[in-house]
């Protein structure tokens, strides 16, 4: 089973850039490849799944056990010749649910992407560290982003003396630059030349990163036994999920629609935007996270799907509103310039724009009442990422963060789970069981 990982010195150093450059090279190669992202993230795996024709997934050390962390790679990787993992932040940062955890845990090389801006003999001390900070690791070598030709030989011999690989190096391509924004990159679909940008960093890899030797090196062996999920069909006849997804509601997990879909649910998706109903037989609503915040008014403006949700859920359809989809169910949503626009108005309260990140990370949540999802003392594990902030959160999870504080969130009854966390159902299969239920049972 071929598989490697691209992992990186920090955030910013060019970890999607090398990752999307290899996954076209391989593609115009002929070669066949699985894609991953290390973490939560959403937004890199989109630019993975336009690269290479094909759905991207995530493997995260903190919502899944490695167990279940084999059994997806092993599960998404079978039809592919190579399986590309993207890393996070930096390779050693997250604890354990770092890409140096990961890379370990499915015993698969790591090729560290140094960026090499503002720098000469210094990257050695660079390599040198992240080769001997904690050992056993996986470090196969690196490739040097942004590396100016002229310390192309002394960077090779740095390599040789610390015993490391040279896996090469991509110049920086002016034409193939992504920009940026509040939660990171621009999406994939907001960039119309996508497969251009794609384009010149293959050929830059092509040309200047040692394709072979990262092919030849990826041929790791088997992943080991591994026991995968038990999974219960909820039901025979399909039941109709009406999920978001456009360009205000994208940040979907893959994986969670399949967990779904294995339960017996057809997902049917819906646009907030340009929709006037939801899906005909619907029984149940997932409303993700993305960028309602920049379709505010577009959003308020179709008026008919704002009444439809509005009479559905307070109907009692269930409902999973995550963040941007939270955030939609206000009564009022602020634009990016802080103009209030009315909203769903099944959240008695405003979404507003603040001026810095609110929350960022993962949590464990503990319910305080039964609700859609769980049991009452009950937890699960979430990840939160916003700039926006709600007057009102809720009250029915209690959230603890990995460094211990404590807060409540989230409106949750027996019908809605509708707060700022976003969910992934490989974490806790059963929370997609019980919304399941709850979807056939509704109006049966």
């Amino acid at each position: 089973m071929r598989r490697i990982t691209l992992c990186g010195t920090n955030s910013g150093c060019g970890k999607t850039t090398v990752t999307a450059a290899v996954l076209k090279a391989l593609l115009n190669r002929g070669i066949s490849a699985a894609s991953f992202k290390c973490g939560p993230d959403y937004i890199d795996p989109m630019f993975h799944s336009r690269i290479i024709g094909a759905q991207s997934y995530n493997l995260d050390r903190f919502f899944c056990d490695d167990d279940t962390l084999k059994f997806l790679l092993e599960k998404h990787s079978r039809k592919a010749d190579i399986s590309v993992i993207e890393g996070v932040m930096g390779f050693y940062d997250g604890g354990w649910a770092s890409s140096y955890e990961l890379s370990q845990a499915l015993d698969t090389p790591a090729v560290i992407v140094v960026d090499c801006k503002g720098m000469g003999a210094s990257v050695g001390a660079v390599i040198k560290g992240f080769l001997s900070y904690r050992y056993p690791n996986n470090i196969a070598g690196f490739i040097f982003n942004r590396l100016s030709e002229r310390l192309i030989p002394e960077v090779r011999t740095i390599c040789e003396e610390l015993n490391t690989e040279f896996f090469g190096y991509l110049p920086y391509c002016k034409n193939a630059e992504i920009k940026s924004r509040h939660l990171g990159l621009l999406t994939a679909d907001e960039i119309s030349d996508l497969q251009t940008k794609a384009q010149i960093l293959a050929k830059a890899a092509e040309e200047n990163v040692n394709l072979d030797r990262l092919i030849e090196l990826s041929d790791a062996g088997d992943l080991g036994g591994y026991k995968a999920p038990a999974l219960t069909k909820i039901t025979k006849k399909p039941v109709v999920i009406a999920a978001a997804k456009d360009a205000a509601f994208c940040f979907t997990y893959r994986e969670n629609i399949e967990l779904l879909e294995e339960l017996g649910c057809e997902i049917r998706y819906f646009s907030p935007l340009s929709d006037k109903m939801l899906p005909e037989n619907t029984r149940g609503i997932i409303l993700c996270g993305g960028y309602p915040e920049l379709y505010a008014e577009r959003l308020s403006k179709n008026t008919a799907m704002l009444s439809e949700l509005r009479e559905r859920i307070l109907g009692g359809m269930p409902t999973i509103a995550e963040c941007g989809g939270f955030m939609y169910l206000h009564e009022t949503l602020e634009n990016e310039s802080g103009k209030p626009f009315p909203a769903v108005g099944v959240i008695n309260g405003a979404a507003f724009k603040t001026e810095k990140l609110q929350r960022f990370g993962y949590v464990n949540l503990t319910a305080k009442r039964d609700n859609l999802l769980c049991k009452a003392g009950e937890t699960i594990p979430a990840h939160e990422f916003h700039y926006y902030e709600s007057s009102d959160a809720g009250e029915d999870f209690s959230a603890e963060k990995t460094n211990g504080a404590v807060y409540s969130c989230i409106h949750a009854d027996e019908k809605i789970y509708a707060g700022f966390p976003h969910l992934y159902f490989y974490a806790a299969p059963l929370i997609a069981e019980n919304f399941v239920k709850k979807c056939v049972e509704y109006n049966s």
